[in-house]
């Protein structure tokens, strides 16, 4: 079996104060580059895309009524790792025929960058998440 990881794409972070963070990122040299809502639990959140160079950085911040979760985590607060693929789609196909503990019934589309994306996320064997990411 041969997955055709392209490369690193973003690494995932909660965040408790959006332009808390952001200002942070961009004290580091990183450039929002791309700001989305997003709905979760039927409630809004926000997320932007922080970049500098090659590297990206996804800061997030839940709605308020989940922001008790971030709060209390004890673990770090990287949320997961993603990986630019070239097709989603057949990427899913292949970790779902072998057996990978897929998360998400079938790819996400989400309207992020200027034509969208799509991902799905698997769980590893210590319970972190990876997510194959496709920008459209």
């Amino acid at each position: 079996m041969e997955i055709k990881i392209k490369g690193f794409q973003h690494l995932g972070i909660p965040v408790t104060d959006m332009e808390r963070s952001a200002a942070f990122y961009k004290g580091l040299g990183f450039e929002n580059v791309m700001a989305s809502d997003f709905v979760m639990n039927g409630e809004k959140g926000v997320m932007a895309m922080m970049q500098r160079g090659d590297m990206i950085i996804e800061i997030y911040q839940l709605p308020s009524s989940l922001l008790g979760d971030i709060k209390t985590r004890k673990d770090g607060h990287i949320d997961h790792i993603a990986f630019d693929v070239d097709d989603v789609d057949t990427v899913f196909e292949t970790l779902k025929s072998n057996g990978y503990q897929l998360i998400e019934p079938a790819p996400v589309f989400l309207p992020f960058w200027q034509k969208g994306c799509k991902y799905f996320n698997i769980t590893g064997p210590d319970g972190e998440r990876l997510e194959f990411n496709q920008i459209l």
